[in-house]
């Protein structure tokens, strides 16, 4: 089957195709000048300085993050929920999560357990939904901070951060957001929803190239939360000890230029096109993708079943056909590229009761068609035997 066959429905994993301008971009740092910033003193470094700086700020604009010296840049949002995890807690204290958690979140949160920090998942339903109350009930007297998702990468799920902001502050508990699923989707106003560490990756909604990331931090955490690398920052170079000046104090090494210039061209499209207007497209395709699944009496749609508090991620459960087999006769037949499996989420499948089978998963992006859903719902007719 050749390329231009081929469906992408898998924009849960990786945006593809990516934002207009991002390859360019990229190739013309790489060939006119990838100069290190930081270190070079000469003109060129100063100019990939400057896009960083832009870069920095575009995404201080995105969050409505109050200075951009607080967005700091990883190799992806593993990373920077690492940093949060291992560079925050301590042992004695407890941590507050969802029943939706990415591995992201749940595997250094097993490693932190071996050294005495206790964790706690808040009563989350099986469609994804988790009540403000739930979190404050939880709290205890030794809690320290609350780590959720925004959106659920396996359901599309959106929690209700901003009521949960609102509780981490009046019981003065730092709120850690994962917006893997809803950065360049779904508005997020990191001081109105009181999130005091904003994680971020550059290659799904944000449209751009894989390998970037970052964080954005608050003041206050700052100045609870040691860097988790150290190493080279091209500042105060005489000293043994890392910088605590901001973005330095977390970005020892050489930074991803070409992944952050790709991310710079990548929000400039996003920021020209508008993220209502995006969400708007991704959830006119979900809802037309949902509304003919309902033909279907032996699919379960993991999560809730309508459009509203949700982002453009599906999960289907086959419930008399192997979902791996689903996947594979889909790419083999018709081109059609999804995900199966656990999601790297084991936790939210527990939540919805699709483990250990997990789901097929779903995830629209704005250059898909309603023809391509189309051809997609004949493939699952005819691989279901509902012709």
């Amino acid at each position: 089957m050749e390329e231009r066959d081929k469906i992408y429905f898998d924009n849960g994993s990786t945006s593809w195709p990516k934002a207009p301008n991002v390859a360019a971009a990229v190739a013309r740092l790489l060939t006119e000048g990838a100069f290190n910033i930081n270190r070079g003193n000469y003109e060129g470094a100063y100019e990939v300085e400057s896009e960083v700086l832009e870069t920095r700020d575009q995404m201080a604009r995105l969050f409505h993050a109050r200075d951009s010296r607080h967005v700091i840049f990883t190799p992806g949002i593993t990373y920077s929920l690492n940093y949060f995890i291992k560079g925050f807690l301590k042992p004695g204290d407890h941590v507050l999560v969802s029943g939706m958690e990415h591995n992201a979140v749940m595997r250094p949160l097993k490693q932190m357990e071996a050294l005495g920090v206790v964790w706690e998942t808040v009563k989350t339903e099986a469609d994804g939904t988790l009540y403000p109350e739930s979190v404050e009930a939880a709290v205890r007297s030794n809690t320290r901070a609350v780590i959720m998702l925004h959106a659920s990468n396996v359901c599309g799920t959106i929690l209700p951060v901003r009521e949960i902001g609102e509780i981490c502050r009046r019981r003065h508990l730092f709120f850690a957001v994962d917006t893997a699923q809803s950065a360049g989707t779904i508005p997020v106003d990191m001081e109105e929803c009181g999130i005091d560490f904003l994680a971020f990756t550059g290659h799904k909604g944000l449209l751009g190239p894989q390998g970037i990331g970052g964080f954005l931090i608050s003041e206050e955490l700052d100045e609870c939360m040691e860097p988790y690398i150290a190493g080279g920052t091209g500042s105060q170079s005489d000293s043994l000890k890392m910088p605590e000046t901001l973005p330095d104090k977390y970005e020892s090494g050489t930074m991803n230029l070409p992944g952050i210039i790709g991310l710079h061209a990548a929000v400039s499209y996003i920021e020209e096109t508008g993220i209502e207007q995006i969400h708007k497209r991704k959830m006119e395709l979900t809802h037309y993708f949902l509304e003919q699944i309902e033909e279907f009496p032996d699919i379960r749609i993991a999560g809730k079943k309508g459009t509203e508090g949700r982002v453009a991620v599906v999960s289907l459960d086959f419930e008399n056909m192997d979902n791996a087999m689903a996947a594979f006769e889909l790419e083999q037949q018709y081109g059609i590229m999804t995900r199966v499996g656990l999601h790297c989420a084991p936790m939210a499948h527990q939540t919805m009761g699709t483990f250990p089978q997990g789901t097929v998963r779903f995830a629209f992006g704005m250059n898909n068609t309603k023809e391509e859903i189309d051809l997609c719902i004949r493939g699952i007719r005819e691989i279901t035997g509902k012709r």
